[in-house]
């Protein structure tokens, strides 16, 4: 007898491996049999016309505040993710000084768009290292795994205090971080992150500590990471710095990288990271799987500023739909719309996600909000008034900032070292909803695009971040290895709408997105969603580094 038996499925094991018919069975967390089982199970999963894979690893995520009000971890835990990566991008709430909370949690809000207050009321800050925030974690049962990177903002700001923002490190400084950071990974720490992308700024408006900081620093980090076989994760570097931080750690590097917005390929792309892998070694790059940017639509934010737009903004969404049903609020809106500078963003990049179930990520210049007006005769304040009015407030226009190219984004993610992603699940949470990226991994780049086959996609979602972040019993369908698993209908499985919720503390607004098409999530040997909801189960846990 068996705890659970998913029978009769299309088994893709995380290799790279295509599709095998099979059964797998699980015990006490962990994968016991793959292929005939013949023993029953407690709990039988008929995959009758389902795939089984293993659970999704997200290399990208901003969980480190929400894991304190949202251990389920959603939306990333409806769209098949049992392990996030958190602490990139160089910030992080450890290590932390008693009197520095509030600057971290301002510094977050600033770079992520989480509310500080939410920040501030929703974790326990009964930490002062990076130990002991993982440990923190622990205390507060996730329903999925978490790994975390310590990050350089914070590491900076603890050694230097307020020097750390816009001065360099003395020589016995660099020590002390770099001692810091080999301490955070001994316990548990997967690696390091640091930013260097100076539009992420302080709340005064400064970059954030370390964006400017000499390379010297990060070799100096590098050489704790490294021998203790620790990630460096990057971003906003450069390459010059990237080859800096490798010859530094000998170990992984993961840093964002993109196609960039007007190229009609992403081969160049490809080409230079092949170069710089070639200097490098480990290097992995992680880039969007869609075109990606803020929202805007009458249930969240306006892209238009004028008096009667901030009357409007400042209405309940009930509000705002009575209000733009009455002519006189329309004609001042569209008044205010036509005065130059008025509209912040060009209206041939907002792209309509449509009112179907599932939001039209790859639509055409047709569906911009420009070709939408000229093709109905109006101006396009008109256009995106009606529309508002037609969706009953729930229609929103995408901003492409990243990967406008799609074409260009699937040559840039067949190379071997590119991994799809980016989805910032726990950042920016009222501007941009990409959390989904899996699905959409699933539904167009290998259904419908064809750009990965079902083996190669599932490993870049599974044993190829594991590998990143230096996991070892995840990542693939193997006896011995955790019962990480999914089950979904590969013909089926898709990304719902966009929806704005008040659901942070304090009522703080952020969008969420469900998906269609899994039948059972299972972490560490427990069922944790079945059929798009949570069981209440909280097996996660708190994946330390072992060095």
């Amino acid at each position: 007898m068996h705890d659970i038996v998913i029978r009769g499925g299309e088994l893709v094991d995380g290799t790279g491996a295509e599709p095998v018919p099979g059964d797998l069975a699980i015990d006490g967390g962990s994968i016991a049999e793959v292929g005939e089982v013949k023993g029953q199970g407690r709990r039988e999963i008929d995959a009758q016309g389902m795939t089984v894979t293993p659970g999704f690893i997200d290399l990208h995520t901003h969980l480190d505040a929400q894991i304190g009000w949202d251990p389920a971890l959603t939306p990333v835990s409806w769209h098949g993710v049992t392990t996030v990566l958190m602490g990139n991008c160089g910030v992080t709430f450890a290590p932390c000084k008693p009197a520095d909370q509030e600057l971290l949690a301002s510094m977050m809000e600033t770079v992520e768009d989480i509310p500080k207050n939410a920040i501030l009321t929703g974790l326990p800050w009964d930490w002062e290292d990076y130990g002991g925030y993982l440990d923190a974690i622990e205390r507060l049962k996730p329903g999925i795994n978490v790994a975390g990177m310590v990050g350089h903002c914070a590491v900076r700001f603890y050694v230097m205090g307020e020097r750390a923002v816009e001065e360099q490190a003395s020589d016995a400084e660099r020590k002390q971080m770099a001692d810091i950071v080999g301490y955070s990974i001994d316990r548990g720490a997967v690696g390091f992150s640091t930013n260097r992308h100076a539009p992420h700024r302080l709340p005064d408006g400064r970059s954030v500590p370390g964006t400017f900081a000499d390379p010297a620093e990060l070799v100096e980090i590098g050489k704790a990471v490294g021998p203790r076989g620790g990630l460096m994760q990057a971003v906003g570097a450069g390459f010059d710095v990237l080859k800096q931080i490798a010859g530094a750690s000998q170990s992984r590097v993961l840093f964002s990288y993109g196609a960039g917005p007007e190229a009609d390929s992403g081969v160049e792309r490809r080409e230079a990271l092949e170069e710089l892998r070639t200097e490098a070694g480990d290097v992995t790059a992680i880039t969007h799987v869609r075109s990606s940017g803020s929202m805007y639509g009458l249930q969240s934010r306006f892209p238009i500023t004028g008096e009667a737009w901030s009357k409007l903004q400042a209405m309940d969404l009930a509000g705002r739909l009575e209000a733009i049903g009455n002519a006189d609020m329309v004609a001042k809106l569209v008044e205010e719309a036509k005065v130059e500078g008025a509209m912040r963003l060009p209206p041939d990049n907002l792209y309509y996600l449509g009112t179907a179930e599932t939001p039209d990520y790859t639509a055409g210049p047709e569906q911009n909000l420009a070709a939408m007006a000229d093709a109905a005769g109006e101006h396009w304040c008109e256009t995106w008034l009606r529309v508002s009015r037609e969706s009953k407030g729930l229609g929103l226009f995408n901003y492409r900032a990243f990967a406008r190219n799609m074409n260009a984004l699937g040559d840039l993610i067949e190379h071997e070292h590119v991994f799809p992603g980016l989805g910032d699940a726990g950042a920016h949470v009222s501007q941009i909803m990409d959390a989904g990226w899996s699905t959409f991994l699933l539904s167009h780049w290998v259904r419908d695009a064809g750009r990965y086959t079902m083996g190669e996609g599932i490993r870049r979602l599974t044993s190829g971040p594991a590998r990143v972040i230096g996991i070892s019993d995840r990542g693939t369908l193997k006896p011995g290895m955790r019962a990480d698993v999914n089950v979904f209908d590969a013909s089926a499985v898709v990304e719902c709408q966009p929806q704005l919720v008040h659901d942070f503390p304090g009522g703080a607004p952020r969008y969420i997105q469900r998906s269609k098409g899994y039948h059972t999530t299972i972490v560490n040997g427990e069922v944790n969603v079945v059929d798009g909801e949570h069981t209440g189960t909280r097996a996660g846990q708190v994946l330390r580094h072992k060095t």
